[in-house]
């Protein structure tokens, strides 16, 4: 019997959800055109918000030769996965332990967190219909174009200032609860029991405020700024508040703006996001890499079903600068134009290649299984016993154990740039 090839193209999916860039501005249309992707035209009227490269069940890739399900490929040839890799994420049944994807975002996700492993499982006993499988979601997301993101909770004496300076979020908050806030947040230390407790009790009654609250004081707030009366210390979020408003009016999720860090990412810089931490992509478009789940526990700046009880109930209450959740790229062992993003969950780890034309880079064997995507140029993947040529938006899984070559286009052809998923055991 004939040994399956180690290095094959996958054709990916595309998600065209409310909130993804719109025609050809999107980075999702783009990949999926010029890669090709059969019975696939790019709408200019239509958004292309995610593009899916796995094995998840929800809309798994394909092996574009045959067309066959990945996973059910996988399975079949386990070797491509690699022992370790099987035996540690249970993956005999070919389903990768990570999830890759492109995002395209025009207008902000759901304020939302994700559940970490026990909660998954009884959130997916309980309610499988929402929660569609039992594993956590921790994920990274790397900046293509600038991005902006809500991303867990400023430091409580940023919150304090906010509650301070903003009267229509303090209004909000029951005084006994407030008081609390603002005398634990210049006195404990944020991880104390605390102050944790405290944090939760404002999160839980902003998140819980009647509609006929917070609608009130939310118009308050967006006519007192488009009247021009931010103050100096809220003057960063004004925009910011007005724009989440415009997109989804009356939404009690504009207020996290108040509670949550707001970053500004450069291509190239990236964040983390653990289990039962809070945030919401705002703009931009991103590579994002995550264990394998597609768990969401929603509570606002979204039309979907919102879950505020789990969502308080399960975050970490961890109130840090914005720098606790940034992924400091370091170079990849013995590659000398590939950066290593290696978050702190042993699914996934994610490297960029950028290849001037006519450039070659030798990837060591990884042991365990590995997809890389196309961002930009032409050239081909060069490996022991074949090659494939490459070109933008292409997608290609490189099984366990296969050092290879990246070799870009020759003089007059664009750089070649491309992101590889990858884990080891």
């Amino acid at each position: 019997m004939s040994q399956p090839t180690r290095v094959f193209k996958i054709t990916p999916t595309v998600q065209q959800y409310d909130w993804g860039k719109l025609g050809t501005s999107s980075k999702v249309a783009v990949f999926a055109q010029s890669a090709g992707l059969s019975n696939f035209s790019v709408d200019e009227s239509k958004p292309y918000a995610e593009l899916w490269m796995g094995t998840h069940p929800k809309s798994p890739s394909l092996v574009s030769s045959s067309g066959e399900n990945l996973a059910s490929y996988l399975s079949e040839n386990p070797a491509l996965i690699g022992q370790k890799v099987v035996e540690k994420f249970d993956a005999a049944d070919g389903n990768l332990p990570f999830l890759f994807k492109v995002l395209a975002i025009e207008k902000a996700l759901s304020i939302q967190s994700h559940p970490d492993k026990p909660t998954a499982k009884e959130l997916h006993a309980q309610h499988p219909d929402i929660y569609k499988d039992p594993n956590h979601k921790p994920e990274m997301a790397l900046a293509l174009t600038p991005f902006t993101a809500l991303c867990g909770f400023l430091p409580l004496p940023r919150i304090a200032a906010y509650l301070a300076a903003v009267p229509e979020l303090a209004a909000l908050i029951p005084k006994a609860v407030l008081d609390e806030f603002i005398s634990v947040a210049s006195t404990a230390d944020a991880s104390a029991p605390g102050a944790k407790q405290a944090l939760r009790d404002v999160f839980a009654a902003v998140m819980t405020a009647s509609t006929d609250a917070f609608t009130a004081q939310l118009a308050a707030l967006v006519a007192r700024y488009e009247a021009g009366g931010a103050c100096a210390e809220e003057a960063d979020l004004r925009e910011l508040v007005l724009r989440l408003n415009a997109q989804f009016p009356a939404d009690i999720g504009t207020f996290c703006a108040f509670l949550l860090n707001y970053v500004q990412l450069a291509p190239g810089e990236a964040i983390f996001l653990g289990a039962g931490e809070p945030h919401a992509y705002i703009s931009g478009d991103i590579i994002e890499c995550m264990a394998n789940s597609d768990n969401v526990i929603r509570a606002g700046l979204t039309p979907k079903l919102r879950d505020i009880p789990n969502l308080v109930s399960t975050l970490t209450y961890a109130a840090a600068l914005p720098s606790h959740h940034v992924v400091k790229p370091v170079p990849f062992a013995g590659a000398g134009a590939s950066t290593l993003y290696d978050p702190p969950i042993p699914e996934f780890s994610v490297v960029s290649v950028a290849l001037a034309p006519g450039a070659k880079e030798t990837h060591r064997g990884v042991e365990g299984p590995s997809i890389v995507i196309v961002t930009g140029g032409d050239g081909r993947l060069q490996w022991a016993d074949g090659s494939v040529d490459v070109t933008q938006g292409e997608v290609v899984f490189i099984g366990a154990a296969t050092a290879l070559d990246f070799l870009a286009g020759g003089a007059g052809k664009d750089k070649l740039t491309l992101y590889r998923a990858f884990v080891e055991a």
